[in-house]
């Protein structure tokens, strides 16, 4: 009798090691940087892009007639909704916070013209051309940096939707979410350090 037993458990102790191999075997997540402004360097991009899209999207008017400071908005949060998912470094944060970002994309892909399959870095890259094209003070390459089929239908028309951003309800509460989070750890850290 015990002998029929053990390859019933052979067989769910195999079972269960081929869920688990399938469980890992999703694709990794993309990999995602933010480009900066050359000889400009930030300590921490994550932080910054947090306590930045915080406020840029919860003062969405600040960024009317502005399109290098959406712009500038919209790479963080692509970038966000990357890293705060894949980097260990933030496995601590809700994963609410997290998904939040993951399902806004859609409205401010859908708000810009932004392709839905785009790759972030592609979009994170164009959004920094347009940022620092404007910087240079040069929109016709601002323009050239919002080009189908990454952008439909790009362009001048795609610098007059960073120009005056839509509401962007989804994308405000997300980002105020993710900086609620950071707010929590940093103050769960600051006791723990007294501790």
């Amino acid at each position: 009798m015990e002998h029929n037993l053990v390859p019933g458990r052979r067989g769910a102790c195999l079972a269960a090691l081929g869920l688990l191999a399938a469980c890992t075997n999703r694709p990794p997540p993309p990999v995602v940087s933010l480009p900066m402004a050359p000889g400009f360097v930030l300590t921490d991009p994550v932080r910054q892009s947090i306590l930045h899209t915080g406020y840029a999207f919860a003062t969405r008017g600040s960024m009317n007639g502005r399109p290098w400071e959406a712009a500038q908005a919209i790479s963080e949060v692509e970038f966000l909704a990357v890293e705060l998912d894949a980097n260990q470094r933030w496995i601590e944060m809700s994963g609410l916070a997290k998904m939040a970002l993951v399902q806004a994309r859609p409205e401010w892909r859908g708000a810009l013209g932004i392709a839905a399959d785009a790759q972030p870095q592609a979009v994170i890259d164009a959004m920094t051309r347009v940022r620092l094209a404007y910087g240079a003070q040069d929109s016709a390459a601002a323009a050239v940096a919002l080009q189908p089929p990454l952008f439909t239908p790009g362009g001048a028309s795609g610098l007059a939707r960073l120009n005056e951003l839509p509401p962007l309800p989804r994308t405000a509460r997300a980002a105020m979410l993710a900086q609620q989070e950071l707010m929590r750890m940093d103050s769960r850290n600051r006791r723990d350090d007294w501790q």
